[in-house]
């Protein structure tokens, strides 16, 4: 399904999709109609300084959203999207997939098109900040990556891993027992938390200036890392990598890490010893089917691998679970 949405102002577009689903509307509630999925959508607005979308649901069709931007002459806003910060509500009689968990910044308008995948959960919160109220709120902070968050006028994308404050804070927002007159306010203060937090976690990134994006250089560090994930038995090569991103090795290293805070082999290997614990925690794999299956030969050397990301071997951490 196919949905054409404008978002004027900076408003959002929840309202739009919940009209062309055929949502039930209820106070600040959207439901997901049964026949479409299920679950909810639901937020807060504090006029053009920030507004919270916290989406919570599941959908049984691959819904595209194409999204066409008007904001006012020097509106600039800048959109921090936590995905996979809490436990799907949602019962289902289907094997439903979860979505990647992580931290997306951006300036608001990087995406124009929006993909959500049939059966897969969503449980996030979307916060969007005017650059204005972002100053007022960390202006004081003396750090380059923070700086091109509150500065920058071109295109900008950071990604980075949740912490345990963030899941804890997002909990607190889905399970907050404030009265109804006290929620707006509740959830302003979390979302300026949830800020402190994400750039808490920018500021430990090395201090390096940072270099313009482009949206086709976004497309193209995105391409790379979307390879790396779908790869995870096979070791990048750098050279290949960057001649199919277009651009050259010093470029597509800097860009990645700048994008994602690790260079593109560590990055590699913080997601294969991730996807190393799912396969020992969820699937109840052995520690050699898992070594052979992420294309380790010396199970020796997995063995330090795991320990080095994890924190501790592939064999207790099994036995733990």
């Amino acid at each position: 399904m196919k949905i054409s949405v404008i978002d004027k102002q900076g408003a959002g577009i929840a309202l739009q999709f919940a009209k062309a689903i055929g949502a039930t509307i209820s106070g600040r509630f959207i439901y997901i109609p049964e026949s479409k999925g299920s679950g909810y959508i639901t937020g807060f607005s504090w006029g053009n300084d920030m507004s919270v979308m916290i989406r919570n649901y599941h959908l049984k069709e691959d819904i595209l959203i194409e999204r066409t931007n008007e904001f006012g002459e020097g509106q600039e806003n800048v959109i921090f999207l936590l995905s996979g910060v809490f436990p799907s509500l949602i019962q289902s009689d289907k094997q439903l997939s979860t979505e990647q968990a992580n931290i997306l910044i951006c300036r608001q308008g990087v995406a124009a098109v929006m993909t959500m995948p049939s059966n897969t959960l969503f449980g996030s919160v979307t916060i969007r900040v005017s650059r204005q109220y972002l100053n007022q709120l960390f202006e004081q902070l003396d750090h380059p990556v923070v700086a091109s968050v509150l500065e920058a006028k071109d295109n900008f994308v950071y990604e980075t891993s949740l912490s345990s404050q963030i899941i804890h804070t997002t909990s607190d927002m889905l399970h907050q027992s404030v009265p109804e007159a006290l929620e707006s306010r509740y959830y302003k203060l979390k979302c300026e938390e949830l800020l402190c937090y994400i750039f808490a976690i920018l500021m430990q990134r090395e201090a390096v200036s940072t270099s313009v994006m482009h949206i086709e250089d976004i497309k193209a560090i995105y391409a790379v890392k979307a390879h790396l994930r779908s790869h995870l038995n096979e070791p990048p090569h750098i050279a290949t990598l960057a001649r199919e991103a277009g651009m050259s090795q010093p470029k597509l290293r800097k860009l990645f890490k700048q994008t994602f805070g690790k260079g593109v082999f560590d990055y590699y290997q913080s997601v294969r010893m991730q996807e190393a614990a799912r396969l020992l925690r969820e699937k109840r794999l052995s520690v050699s089917e898992v070594g052979y299956l992420l294309g380790f030969t010396n199970l020796s050397h997995f063995s330090r691998v795991f320990e080095e990301y994890i924190g501790i071997k592939p064999k207790r951490y099994s036995s733990e679970q």
